[in-house]
C-alpha cells in the first residue's frame, strides 16, 4: 500500500521548499434554517398571515364590492346594519366599500415605497462600504443631507407643490425614506467588506458588482428584510398622514382619503365612530403585522433573543412540573 508523499519528503525530491497550495476561505453564507426559522416562527406565521389577509382583501375588492365604491348606496350617517356592515359615510357611501378599496392603494404604495426605497439604500450603502474614498465620502454627504433635513416638512413641501396622485406620493415618500436605511446598511457592509472571504474575492479578480451583490449582499439577508419591512410600515403611515392633511389626491380611494373625509365631515364630532375606524383600524393592523414578522426576523438571526427565549420555555415548564 502506498502513502501520499509529506511535504518533507517533496522538499527531499524537488531539493526546494514546497509551497502549499493556496485554498479560498469558505464564503459565510446565511443561515440555511432562516427560512425554516420564520416558517415555524409563531410571531412570522401570524403577521404573514394578517398582511396576506388584507392583501387578498385588496385584490378581491372589485368581487366583494363590486362599483365605485364613492357612489351613494344608502341612507346619510347609517350605522352598521345587514345591509351595510360597517355603516355608511355623511354622504351615504358604503364604508366597507371604502375600506376595501382603500386598501388597495395603500398597500400598492407601501409596498411599492419599502421595495424602491430599500432597493436604493442598499445600492447606496453597498457603494459607499465598497469602493471608499471618494464615493464613500460624495454618498455620506448626501445621505447625511437627506437624514439632517426633518422629514414631515420636506414631505409637506414636496406634496404640496407637486401635481397631486399616486406617483407623486411613491416619488415623495422614496426621496425621504432611503437615507435612513442606506446609513444602517453601510454600516453593515463594512463589516462584512473586512472579513477574509470578501478579501479572497477581490484577490481572485472578480468584478466588484459581483463580490457586492454575490458576496457581500447575501450576508445581509436579515438585516435588509428588517429595513424593507420598516419602510413599508413608515410609507403606509406617511400616505396616510399626508392624505389626511390634503396633500394626496382626494379623488382616489385609500385608507388615508378616508380619514381625510372622515375628518372633514364631522364623523368624530357627531360620534359616528364606524367612518373612520375600520380605515384606522387597517392601517394599524398592517403595521402590527409587519412589525410582527420584523420582531420574528431577529428573533430568527439573533442568538440572544433565541437564547431568551429558551430560557423563558425552559422556565415555564420547570414551573408546570413543579
Amino acid at each position: 500500500m502506498t502513502t501520499a508523499p509529506t511535504i518533507d519528503g517533496l522538499r527531499a525530491e524537488t531539493g526546494e521548499d514546497a509551497v502549499p497550495a493556496v485554498t479560498r476561505p469558505a464564503v459565510r453564507r446565511p443561515n440555511r434554517s432562516f427560512v425554516h426559522g420564520l416558517l415555524t416562527n409563531r410571531k412570522a406565521t401570524f403577521g404573514a398571515g394578517v398582511v396576506l389577509l388584507f392583501i387578498a382583501l385588496a385584490l378581491l375588492a372589485p368581487v366583494l364590492a363590486p362599483g365605485d365604491p364613492m357612489r351613494i348606496t344608502g341612507a346619510i350617517g347609517e350605522e352598521p346594519s345587514a345591509a351595510h356592515w360597517l355603516g355608511t359615510t355623511a354622504k351615504g357611501q358604503d364604508v366597507l366599500a371604502l375600506t376595501l378599496h382603500g386598501a388597495r392603494s395603500s398597500l400598492f404604495v407601501g409596498f411599492t415605497v419599502g421595495i424602491l426605497a430599500t432597493v436604493l439604500g442598499v445600492g447606496v450603502g453597498l457603494a459607499s462600504a465598497f469602493f471608499g474614498k471618494v464615493v464613500d465620502e460624495v454618498l455620506s454627504l448626501v445621505t447625511n443631507v437627506f437624514l439632517l433635513v426633518p422629514s414631515l416638512p420636506l414631505l409637506v413641501i414636496l406634496a404640496a407643490f407637486l401635481p397631486p396622485g399616486l406617483t407623486t406620493v411613491i416619488l415623495v415618500l422614496v426621496l425621504t425614506g432611503w437615507a435612513g436605511s442606506a446609513r444602517v446598511l453601510r454600516s453593515q457592509a463594512l463589516s462584512i467588506k473586512a472579513k477574509d472571504f470578501v478579501a479572497a474575492a477581490q484577490v481572485s479578480g472578480e468584478r466588484p458588482w459581483r463580490i457586492m451583490v454575490a458576496e457581500i449582499l447575501p450576508n445581509m439577508a436579515s438585516i435588509v428584510m428588517g429595513t424593507l419591512l420598516g419602510c413599508v410600515i413608515g410609507a403606509i403611515g406617511a400616505q396616510a398622514g399626508l392624505e389626511f392633511l390634503g396633500l394626496g389626491d382626494i379623488s382616489r380611494v385609500s385608507w388615508g382619503t378616508n380619514l381625510y373625509w372622515a375628518g372633514n365631515e364631522g364623523a368624530l364630532m357627531t360620534g359616528a365612530w364606524w367612518v373612520f375606524v375600520p380605515s384606522g383600524f387597517a392601517i394599524a393592523a398592517v403595521a402590527f403585522a409587519l412589525a410582527m414578522i420584523n420582531y420574528a426576523v431577529d428573533e430568527v438571526t439573533n442568538p440572544r433573543l433565541r437564547k431568551v427565549k429558551h430560557a423563558g420555555r425552559t422556565g415555564r415548564r420547570e414551573e408546570g412540573r413543579a
